[in-house]
């Protein structure tokens, strides 16, 4: 049973297939081919920079293109190719200065930087630094056969290894004792490789890029095997004192991260609107009516396809980009059948082009070529920077656009596998990477929302409809799913700033903005672990770690070396560090900042167009110690920035190390100029510091203290100090000010980010797992730590959903310090309160030393409808969450896998049944019994309507114990029937697992399923 949804995998299954057709097969009867192993050194010579040493028929040259990068090739037969040419490999310049000298046993070639010895018998190299340190070291000598050239190195003790481009569920963590693919393999899950690069870099201190189309396979054991598919041996080897200047070194020679236009930085959308075979007819206007849809819920929205889809096509080309960008959106196209009509799309107004792997041809070099011509074709016909996506690239693909890891499924196990991919890539050079928000089959809306969340810190993502049973624009969810989406998009969007002076940064270092903690933290011996898989880097100063299941609390956020803020709390903490337990509800992406940043932001803000002459640019200061940031602005579309049209502006913080303290922000002057750059602005601070200071002074002249937020936004200058935000944040603004003049501001008798006292502060948690009725009253506990002082009079409190009632807690007179006290809030959830769960925030106010401070903790509390009083069919009750393969899990029908009652009758083995559950693997329905029922009774398999194939596992799951599994189910087995007993339990969750790793046909039934209730 195949679907349109199912399309774009069938092509893509229909090209592996046509590979598998056309690719030799190897049967038992034929042997390994044979290696042969390069032998000993019998001639010299060299020219300059260029050397050659000749092994019998085999030739080695080694060539130098700076003092820290050179070129090691090996014909075995003599005569020297290069398959990629010019494609890849940027001209370098002028050779450095070399040397060389006979030691008897080796030659040693040498700049001012490395020595390369070529040892005599049998030939080998080996890498050294000038001062003698060891870099890396052949075991053997280079080896071949009529398939592959391998090289075999040393690996030292605690060395690691990363790289290899994108690498689906890795890559952020090290590869040391694994093996790992580079190469095609339209392989869009985890486990994958697609847009892979054949670069790797080793903690010792190297880096190796294979000069090659030719598949690679790297196995990092000891020794080190590395592999291409081809009979010559062509690499570039980088050496570099950090991980960053090796990924420059290889971005030099490859080419730099192009610089994105802003509004590419902002979420895309990609559909189908004309003919849509999921949507109905439709046509290409009717984007202007899904743009409108981002502005009426205030939402960014900075570019949409209009014709993602196979056969798609488009029609008011001009007309729809117009459009667009009277909505502040620009329009993309998907380049299904190539880029034949691309320039008259882009005079009509297309400005982002997404490559697909229908028309790539065959290998890299087309794909390679597409992207670079894509990009140079919207820069030929418009004064537009090239934009572009692709979902299979190789090396020099960085400097044209963006890698896209293809078409998934949305789900809690995407979601993980996703979070190593991206900043595993930048230590291959590749600076925008990114998948789907929560895929483009599949999903929830709450896996939409955990995507979206993480994904805001990346510096590009869209979301792509058409192909699941609903749209995923971020608005198509409801509440609370809508604000919580908004509230992420325009913090994304509020941080541009921020992330545009990191993709200029990555233009001259080949650096992105996703890394993983190893890049930053090389020395950290966690970093390279698991302990940092399911977190990174955003730039230097955020580290999130997002929420990859469905709950409410996360552990194992590995914090590394210095203070780190809990973006939303404000609660402080000393790494290295192992946070356990972080209170995460639906709202709440964990989310970490480092101590002494300085963010620039653009508050406000609901697309980059928004800005105007007056618009004022804030800063979101953590002071502790010395610390700057340089940001980085243009006109943000035009390519007048390659012509030096641009400025930076530096904001220099110095505050104490800890504890009390001045604190002062010094604002450079801006230097440089660009069309549209402001003359004068306004600016906001927010210095999060714990304690309020005495005074604020701009250059030395008192600003007035307000004395609440309401005359804080009311006022034009000014400062207010809020105790309640954070940990306590003293927010500052001022007048417009020139931009071509520096400033300073000056916090005096306040602290670093932490308080006068660090440690001070009580700390707030609610315990997990609390539940409430819909209109009943309950309470909710809520523990109060105090910090490294003793904590009086200390008041709790909620912030909750509108229409819900509390009454105050009794006032605790102290909690000594490091003690931890419980107290009861008395609550009443809204009658009419959504089942599931709901977002409250638990505020401590209290005094500790000797200063009044609030603590706060968000959380999430469970709201529950009533219990069922007798036997109830689980398609009758009220399912607390639903997630599903394709399409809505159907309440007495099968899965139709597109929209809600598009299935047919239940049927099992020649049976049909009037009541029971069709759901896709992998499905997760659960419902709230409260521990009034006994028993479940169901019959379960696949439904007829598959004819015989699919593969899943059942599973009965209550109060999150596994009580029942069944075993493993195809379309071919008999129904199996299911009695289990629930043992008064109050959440069960009924579960369909896809178990060989395709889920086509896994339309499991939970037939006549029914609870046995008092």
């Amino acid at each position: 049973m195949r679907s349109p949804k199912r399309f774009r995998s069938a092509v893509v299954a229909a090209l592996l297939g046509l590979f598998a057709a056309l690719v030799p097969q190897v049967t038992g009867a034929q042997a390994e081919p044979a290696d042969t192993t390069v032998g000993d050194v019998t001639g010299f010579a060299h020219d300059g920079a260029v050397f050659r040493l000749t092994a019998g028929r085999a030739t080695a040259r080694v060539s130098f293109v700076s003092a820290e990068t050179f070129r090691i090739e090996l014909a075995p037969d003599g005569a020297f190719t290069d398959p990629t040419g010019t494609d890849i490999v940027l001209p370098q310049g002028a050779p450095p200065a070399t040397t060389w000298r006979d030691r008897g046993d080796r030659y040693e070639l040498s700049t001012s930087k490395v020595t390369l010895r070529a040892y005599k018998s049998p030939l080998r190299f080996a890498l050294h630094r000038a001062d003698g340190t060891r870099l890396w070291a052949e075991t053997k000598g280079l080896t071949w056969n009529q398939d592959r050239t391998t090289q075999t190195l040393a690996r030292g003790a605690d060395e690691q290894y990363y790289g290899a481009g994108m690498q689906n569920g890795r890559g952020n963590t090290s590869h040391r004792g694994k093996r790992v693919e580079v190469g095609v393999d339209y392989n869009w899950n985890d486990g994958g490789h697609p847009n892979s690069v054949p670069f790797y870099l080793s903690s010792a201190g190297y880096g190796v890029y294979r000069n090659t189309y030719a598949p690679n396979t790297y196995a990092f054991d000891d020794p080190v095997t590395a592999t291409a598919k081809e009979q010559r041996f062509d690499a570039y080897y980088f050496a570099g004192p950090s991980a960053k200047d090796v990924i420059g070194q290889y971005t030099r020679l490859t080419g730099k991260p192009f610089m994105p236009p802003v509004y590419g930085l902002e979420i895309g959308d990609a559909d189908c609107y004309l003919h849509n075979a999921n949507r109905g007819e439709r046509h290409t206007l009717d984007a202007l009516k899904v743009a409108d849809g981002y502005v009426q819920n205030d939402m960014p929205n900075g570019w949409m396809l209009v014709n993602d889809g196979y056969g798609c096509g488009y029609e008011n080309l001009a007309e729809t980009g117009h459009g667009l960008r009277d909505r502040k959106t620009q329009m993309g196209l998907w380049t299904e059948d190539g880029i034949g009509k691309l320039a008259e799309q882009v005079k009509a107004g297309q400005r982002v082009a997404k490559l697909d792997v229908a028309w790539v041809g065959d290998g890299y070099k087309f794909a390679l070529d597409g992207c670079k011509d894509a990009h140079k074709g919207i820069e030929d016909n418009s004064d537009a920077r090239g934009f572009t996506w692709a979902p299979e690239s190789w090396s020099g693909a960085q400097r044209c656009g963006v890698q896209w890891s293809g078409d998934q499924s949305g789900s809690w196990e995407y979601i993980r596998w996703q979070i190593p991919t991206y900043a595993g890539a930048s230590m291959s050079g590749l600076a925008y990477t990114t998948g789907d928000v929560d895929g483009i089959f599949g999903g929830s809306p709450k896996t939409y929302t955990r995507d979206l969340q993480w994904k805001m810190f990346l510096p590009v993502t869209m979301t792509m409809d058409g192909w699941a049973a609903h749209d995923k624009q971020p608005f198509r969810y409801g509440e609370p799913y809508t604000s919580v989406n908004r509230g992420y998009l325009k913090l994304h969007e509020s941080l541009l700033p921020y992330i545009y002076s990191y993709a200029h940064e990555a233009t001259s270092t080949g650096v992105g903005l996703a890394r993983p903690l190893a890049l930053e933290y090389p020395d950290d011996p966690k970093a390279a672990t698991d302990a940092a898989k399911y977190e990174f880097l955003s730039g230097e100063d955020f580290l999130v770690a997002p929420v990859h299941q469905d709950a409410v609390k996360r552990d194992g956020i590995y914090l590394p070396k210095g203070t780190w803020i809990d973006y939303w709390s404000g609660r402080t903490y000393e790494g290295p560090v192992t946070v356990d337990g972080y209170s995460a509800p639906l709202d709440t992406l964990p989310l970490f900042v480092k101590a002494g940043a300085a963010v620039p932001m653009w508050p406000g803000i609901r697309s980059y167009a928004d800005r105007t002459a007056d618009s004022p640019l804030a800063w979101d200061i953590y002071p502790q110690g010395r610390s700057s940031f340089t940001m980085y602005e243009d006109d943000g579309v035009t390519r007048e920035h390659r012509a030096g049209k641009y400025a930076t502006q530096r904001a220099d913080v110095d505050a104490p190390s800890s504890g009390a303290g001045d604190v002062t922000v010094r604002i450079g002057a801006s230097q440089g100029q660009f069309t549209g750059k402001q003359a004068t602005r306004p600016y906001r601070f927010s210095v999060h510091t714990g304690d309020a200071p005495s005074r604020v002074a701009l250059d030395g002249r008192a600003l007035p203290r307000l004395s609440s937020k309401a005359a804080y936004e009311k006022a034009a200058q000014g400062w207010w100090y809020d105790q309640d935000d954070r940990g306590g944040v003293v927010n500052v603004k001022t007048p417009s000010l020139r931009t071509d003049r520096s400033f300073g501001l000056e916090l005096k008798d306040t602290s670093a980010v932490g308080g006068a006292v660090a440690g001070a502060a009580a700390a707030v948690a609610v315990p997990a797992g609390q539940e409430l009725g819909a209109g009943v009253a309950g309470t909710l506990a809520v523990d109060v730590t105090a910090g490294t002082r003793d904590a009086t009079a200390v008041q709790v409190s909620l912030n909750a959903p509108a229409g819900w009632q509390m009454s105050p807690a009794q006032a605790v007179d102290r909690i000594p310090a490091g003690t931890t006290k419980r107290v009861q809030v008395a609550v009443t959830p809204a009658k009419d309160a959504t089942p599931g769960e709901a977002t409250l925030t638990a505020l401590a106010r209290h005094r500790a030393a000797g200063a009044d401070r609030t603590s706060l903790q968000r959380f999430a509390v469970g709201v529950v409808p009533q219990p069922p009083v007798a036997d109830a069919w689980a398609s009758d009750l009220l399912w607390l969450t639903a997630a599903n393969g394709y399409g809505p899990a159907e309440r007495d029908r099968s899965n139709g896998e597109s929209g809600a009652a598009d299935g047919h009758a239940l049927t099992l083995a020649g049976k049909t049944y009037e009541k029971g559950i069709g759901a896709h693997a992998d499905s997760d329905i659960e419902v709230y019994l409260g521990g009034r029922c006994t028993a479940l009774t169901a019959d379960v398999g696949i439904d007829d309507e598959i004819n015989g194939y699919g593969e899943v596992a059942f599973s009965v799951e209550a109060d999150g114990k596994v009580l029942w599994t069944s075993p493993k189910v195809t379309g071919a087995s008999a129904t199996v029937p299911v009695d289990v007993p629930l043992g008064g339990a109050r959440h069960v969750r009924l579960k369909v697992t896809d178990t060989n790793g395709s889920k086509t046909g896994d339309h499991g039934d939970w037939a006549a399923a029914r609870f046995s209730c008092a």
